[in-house]
């Protein structure tokens, strides 16, 4: 049987993320995400439906939205969903839908606290560390169309 499970959401950040690291040196990072979704009734009347999504990142990814994002930045995922259940000291059965993040893109404008650029982020195989270097840019900011 075939199955597909993929999930691309932009929105803004509802909370600075946390980020922790395990025992065994795993970044781990939890954000929220907040959607907004306009839309018009039969009566013309406008609304809006928000819905708010959590993610949680791993490894560099973690390290790298932890260090540059904040609340209200936005941001572009792309991920897959995943079923948390548990249950409750009173023994009762909880379950919440959330997304694992596979990929990212830093979305934010300058209006937004941002620097104007956009970053991406993929989950690969690990690369030597370029930490320490700096990014090659070959196009300048008056080569951008909008």
């Amino acid at each position: 049987m075939a199955s597909f499970n993929k999930v691309i959401l932009m929105g803004n950040l509802t909370r600075d993320p946390e980020l922790r690291v395990t025992a065994n040196g795993l970044s781990i990072c939890k954000l929220s995400l907040a959607t907004n979704r306009v839309y018009q009734t039969r009566d013309g009347e406008r609304k809006e439906e928000v819905t708010y999504v959590d993610v949680d990142a791993f490894g560099r990814q973690a390290e790298t939205i932890s260090k540059y994002m904040s609340k209200g930045r936005s941001i572009l995922i792309e991920g897959r969903l995943k079923l948390d259940s548990w249950e409750t000291p009173q023994g009762e059965k909880r379950s919440k839908m959330g997304v694992v993040l596979e990929n990212f893109q830093f979305t934010g404008s300058r209006g937004d606290g941002g620097d104007g650029s956009s970053h991406v982020e993929r989950n690969s195989p690990p690369a030597k560390d370029t930490s320490n270097q700096a990014p090659a840019d070959d196009i300048e900011e008056d080569d951008v169309p909008f």
